[in-house]
């Protein structure tokens, strides 16, 4: 398990899916602005790819996110669309409900940073949010990323275009113990 301040990020166990399902996808709103497809139901059960690991899959690396004190689950995250020529990879996590507001995606952001750069070797990192996503500018720019762009209305959200908001973070820019 890797361990932050206040959260562990360790392999997704078999009774995480129906808790990450229920409180995460299953919220149409808030899947709908976590995803880059449109919403949709998953049968319970069913081998849902945000969900259930594919330990063979060297592009992506998926996390339960547990806190340290007491071992609740409260949310996924992942490195995404690694791309080990070019060593970089896109970071990604969804908290729980009750788990938000208390400084875990900070945590749980600079604890992807420890992974893709300590233990991956990556050379950069990248975050794409929404630009009203407050809670994620607020832990990437803690731990030292970049806004580096505006790609405008790209996102289709529940009816209407949003901006999204490009973060980026290099090897040597990263300062491990920055967080805010």
């Amino acid at each position: 398990m890797l361990k932050g301040s206040k959260v562990g990020l360790r392999a997704r166990h078999e009774d995480d899916i129906p808790i990450l399902r229920t409180e995460l996808y299953d919220d149409v709103v808030n899947a709908s602005r976590a995803e880059a497809g449109p919403w949709r139901p998953i049968t319970p059960g069913s081998n849902d790819p945000r969900l259930v690991v594919d330990d063979t899959a060297q592009g992506s690396v998926s996390f339960s996110v547990i806190e340290l004190d007491g071992g609740t689950l409260v949310g996924s995250a992942n490195l995404w669309g690694i791309d080990t020529h070019n060593r970089c990879a896109h970071i990604g996590l969804g908290l729980l409900p009750s788990a938000r507001g208390k400084g875990y995606g900070t945590d749980v952001v600079a604890t992807l940073c420890h992974y893709g750069f300590v233990v991956r070797g990556l050379q950069r990192l990248q975050i794409e949010t929404l630009s009203d996503n407050h809670a994620m500018l607020r832990s990437a720019e803690r731990n030292g990323f970049v806004r580096e762009g505006v790609l405008r209305s790209s996102a289709w959200v529940l009816g209407e275009f949003l901006d999204e908001v490009l973060l980026g973070l290099l090897a040597h820019e990263w300062k491990p113990d920055a967080q805010g």
